[in-house]
């Protein structure tokens, strides 16, 4: 006769169907809300990482040199990719609207695979009703999916994986192992955590592979998107490890940190790493959440959940790695320096906890799961949204001097005329002014760029210039200036806790 858990496991493939129909009607509905509202109150762009991704997104087709190389180096290129159906259209580039929707198509498949793999694991819909809602209802993790972010696509790339792993134990399908190689290229073209997951995914293949060649097809296909990664960064930058330790890498950053003499408290101290992860944790997740996920994990072990719950462990194990070693900190407001940065790192830990809760659903009854699954999400729902504190807090000065400067400009600036700016916090001005991208010169539009700062003399043709003072432009300006060609500074902005904000305008017609 049958054991239980095969007769279980056959009743849901009976009812999977409906469970989806279920799920992601109210995903999409949970997605839809919080964007509106987000998007609504004007918070899509506070995070200056989410302006970064949408112009980035926004100039490889909207630049004077549109192209791949475009794509820059250091963040990896599948968020930008996923944007550029929607961020041609003005208006929703101009809104923020062209990166909230992929951040929140990504969300609800995010839910729908943790579901589907909660389900797989635990042999009820019930218990992984709760995994979805727990990750759903999440508010830091609501707020970075009305934003252009990364985390809610590592996310759906994470699920996803795990889900076709789980497939793959039960099926020996190849299909799942093809599922799975997909959903690992998506996680390693969205953050670097997707490098870490691919030789533990390949050893768990290896081990559980009836066919040990399935694990080589993972592994080799795995391996398409970093080895990608490297190719570009080779042919555009001549240094396949540009994004490792380029000017613009983390690992440079952190060099000049040091040389300014600062230097994070966790840095290179793993007490310390682990420390201020968990903060994060604490204030991303909540106390009831961290309190039931932790003997939760002793249930879904007992349930032979082992596998879920170490790959969905990669990701925090990867911060703490990171925080300790790359310069990379998390920053809370309980613990010294007392401000907000990178805290949506935390996040990372929210799938593992939402999965882990799940399973004591399984300890009840069944007639009695459904309900106790809808106690236990309502239970464990943080309040506060950490990650919109930091956004909020950290682009305040940002907000007033962008808005300053692109009124300045919308009401002067003529088509054509051109404008000289470094790409960075300064594009939002172009975006909010409503200048489109292409009509900028900025520091990935080579040769004219490398003529404009190198030789301003001959090379700089642009009749407005926007800098921060003291920066490339600004010195250029002033190089200019020396040899006849007259700006006159429009506007000084000043901010504080900001750079200095100088527009500049040509008062003679550049000689072409």
């Amino acid at each position: 006769m049958p054991d239980s858990k095969s007769s279980g496991a056959s009743r849901l493939s009976r009812r999977g169907a409906l469970g989806l129909a279920a799920v992601i009607p109210l995903l999409a509905a949970i997605s839809v809300a919080s964007a509106s509202w987000c998007f609504a109150h004007g918070y899509v762009l506070y995070d200056g990482n989410a302006e970064a991704h949408l112009n980035i997104a926004r100039r490889i087709l909207d630049s004077r040199t549109p192209g791949l190389e475009q794509f820059g180096t250091v963040w990896l290129p599948m968020p930008h990719l996923l944007m550029l159906p929607f961020v041609m259209r003005d208006d929703w580039w101009r809104s923020g609207l062209a990166g909230t929707i992929p951040s929140a198509v990504a969300f609800i498949l995010a839910g729908t695979f943790l579901f589907a793999a909660a389900r797989r694991a635990y042999v009820s819909q019930s218990a992984a009703l709760a995994a979805a809602l727990i990750f759903a209802l999440n508010p830091n993790m609501l707020y970075l999916q009305s934003a252009p972010m990364t985390e809610p696509l590592l996310a759906a790339s994470l699920a996803a994986l795990l889900w076709a792993t789980l497939w793959f134990r039960d099926s020996q399908s190849v299909l799942a192992i093809v599922a799975a190689a997909a959903a690992s290229n998506a996680a390693s073209l969205t953050r670097y955590e997707g490098w870490f997951f691919i030789p533990f995914v390949s050893l768990y293949l290896l081990v559980i592979a009836r066919k040990k060649w399935h694990a080589v097809l993972f592994g080799a296909l795995a391996l398409f998107g970093p080895l990608a990664w490297l190719g570009y960064n080779w042919f555009y930058y001549s240094n396949a490890l540009e994004f490792y330790n380029g000017p613009f890498s983390a690992m440079a950053i952190h060099s000049r940190e040091l040389g300014q003499g600062i230097r994070y408290p966790s840095d290179h101290d793993w007490r310390k790493a682990a420390q201020y992860y968990f903060a994060g944790m604490r204030l991303a997740l909540g106390w009831p959440l961290l309190a039931v996920a932790a003997p939760a994990a002793l249930v879904a072990l007992w349930r032979r959940g082992w596998w879920p719950l170490l790959l969905l462990a990669l990701a925090p194990v990867f911060y703490i790695w990171s925080i300790h070693s790359s310069g990379t900190p998390i920053l809370v407001p309980d613990l010294w320096p007392s401000s907000w940065y990178n805290t949506r790192y935390a996040l990372a830990a929210l799938p593992l906890a939402a999965f882990a809760a799940g399973a004591l659903v399984t300890l009840t009854p069944a007639r009695l799961q459904l309900p106790v699954a809808l106690v236990l999400v309502a239970g464990t729902i943080e309040r506060a949204s950490i990650c919109w504190k930091e956004a909020e807090v950290n682009s305040a000065a940002r907000r007033t001097w962008t808005q300053e400067a692109a009124r300045l400009l919308a009401q002067n600036y003529e088509s054509g005329s051109g404008i000289i700016y470094s790409f960075g916090d300064l594009t939002g001005v172009l975006r909010e002014a409503g200048i489109p991208l292409r009509e900028g010169l900025h520091d990935l539009n080579h040769p004219a760029w490398d003529g404009a700062v190198g030789r301003p003399d001959l090379g700089l043709h642009e009749q407005w210039a926007l800098a921060f003072a003291g920066d490339t432009v600004a010195t250029a300006i002033a190089r200019a200036e020396k040899s006849g060609r007259h700006y006159e500074l429009k506007r000084q902005i000043i901010v504080k806790g900001a750079p200095v904000v100088v527009i500049y305008h040509r008062l003679q017609p550049a000689t072409q």
